[in-house]
């Protein structure tokens, strides 16, 4: 399934981005998740949950995926 999350700023964190999509129930699942390295964003694995997201980026996470939209 793929997800899509409109920006109401310039950027959206990458935990905050997992949150709203429902893939992660809590803040501490969406760490957990990526400094476990099963996120990816725009194909490069990612260990900073607090990295920005912005218009065009793609995250995986657990054959999902999640567009970033303005």
């Amino acid at each position: 399934m793929v997800y899509k999350i409109k920006l109401k700023e310039d950027y959206i964190k990458l935990g905050q981005a997992l949150k709203a999509s429902g893939l992660a129930e809590t803040g501490v699942d969406a760490k957990m998740s990526i400094l476990d390295g099963l996120v990816s964003v725009n194909g490069e694995t990612v260990y900073q949950r607090g990295k920005k997201l912005v218009d065009g980026d793609i995250v995986s996470f657990d054959g999902e995926t999640i567009v970033i939209e303005k």
